[in-house]
C-alpha cells in the first residue's frame, strides 16, 4: 500500500461530507429493509411480490417521486460502499491480524453496500432486476467450472458461516460496539431492535448458503436461490407462514435499528 494511497485515504476519511453521506447510507439501506419486511409479512399472510432488495426497489419506483427516490437511495449507498473501502486502507492499531480482519470485513461491506446501489441504480434505469435468476446464472457458471461443484459448495459453506456470524451479532449484541447509543428506554429499544434484526438476517443469509450448497451437491443451479427463494422454502416448512412473518418482522426491525444506526454510529 502507497503513502500517496494511505494519504488520500486518511483525507477522505476525515471529510465530513463522506460521514454525513456514509450515516445517509445507513438510513438508506433501513429504507430497504423496512419494505423488505413489510413484503415478506405479505407474502406470510398469501401476498404475491418479489422478497428481496430488487422487490423493494421496485416497489419503491412505483410510488409518486419514486424514481427520484431511487436516485437518492443509490448515490447513499454507493457513499456507503465508498466509506467501507476508505475503511480498508485507514485500520491501524491492534496486532497484524486484527488489522487484516478489519480490512476484510470493510471490503465486504463495501462490496455489499455498492451492489446495492448499483442495483437501485438499475430498477430507476428501468432494468428489473432477479435475485433469485442473477443467483442461478452465477451458480451455472461456477458449475460449469472445473471443480465446479466443490467451489460452489465452498461459497456456500462460506454465505452460511457469514450468516451464522451475523445471528451471533445479535445474540452476543457485539453490533453495539459499532454504535454509541443514549441510555434509558431509546437505547434498550434499539438494542432490541438490533437483536431481533440481526437474527433474522442471519438465519436468512444462511438458507441462502444452503442452497448453494444444495445446488453444488445436485450438480443443479436451479437449486440456487438468493433472499426470495430463501423465504420460500421457509413457507414450505410446517408453521411456514408464521416463520416468514417472524422473518418480516425482523427484517423491519432491522430497517429501525440502521435509522438509529445513521444517528449513533462511529464513524
Amino acid at each position: 500500500m502507497t503513502d500517496a494511497v494511505q494519504r488520500a485515504a486518511r483525507s477522505a476519511n476525515s471529510s465530513r461530507a463522506l460521514e454525513l453521506l456514509a450515516r445517509g447510507g445507513f438510513a438508506a439501506s433501513g429504507v430497504v429493509h423496512l419494505l423488505l419486511g413489510a413484503l415478506v409479512v405479505g407474502v406470510a399472510f398469501g401476498g404475491h411480490g418479489q422478497t428481496d432488495q430488487s422487490g423493494a426497489f421496485r416497489t419503491i419506483a412505483g410510488a409518486p417521486l419514486g424514481m427520484a427516490l431511487l436516485w437518492v437511495l443509490a448515490v447513499l449507498l454507493i457513499a456507503l460502499g465508498v466509506y467501507n473501502l476508505v475503511q480498508c486502507f485507514v485500520a491501524s492499531g491492534g496486532s497484524a491480524a486484527d488489522r487484516w480482519k478489519h480490512r476484510a470485513t470493510h471490503a465486504g461491506q463495501a462490496v455489499v453496500f455498492a451492489a446495492l446501489g448499483v442495483v437501485a441504480a438499475r430498477v430507476a434505469l428501468g432494468s428489473r432486476p432477479n435475485g433469485d435468476r442473477s443467483a442461478e446464472t452465477a451458480s451455472r457458471d461456477v458449475l460449469s467450472l472445473p471443480g465446479g461443484p466443490v467451489l460452489l459448495g465452498l461459497v456456500g459453506a462460506g454465505v452460511v458461516i457469514g450468516g451464522i456470524v451475523f445471528a451471533a451479532r445479535g445474540v452476543r449484541k457485539s453490533f453495539l460496539k459499532k454504535v454509541n447509543l443514549p441510555g434509558g428506554r431509546v437505547g434498550s429499544a434499539v438494542t432490541v431492535l438490533g437483536e431481533v434484526g440481526y437474527l433474522a438476517k442471519g438465519v436468512a443469509l444462511a438458507i441462502v448458503g444452503a442452497l448453494l450448497v444444495l445446488a453444488a451437491v445436485k450438480v443443479d443451479p436451479k437449486q440456487a436461490g438468493g433472499l426470495d427463494a430463501a423465504m420460500h422454502t421457509l413457507l414450505g416448512l410446517p408453521f411456514g407462514p408464521a416463520l416468514v412473518a417472524c422473518a418480516g418482522v425482523g427484517f423491519a426491525a432491522y430497517g429501525l435499528y440502521l435509522f438509529f444506526r445513521a444517528r449513533y454510529a462511529k464513524l
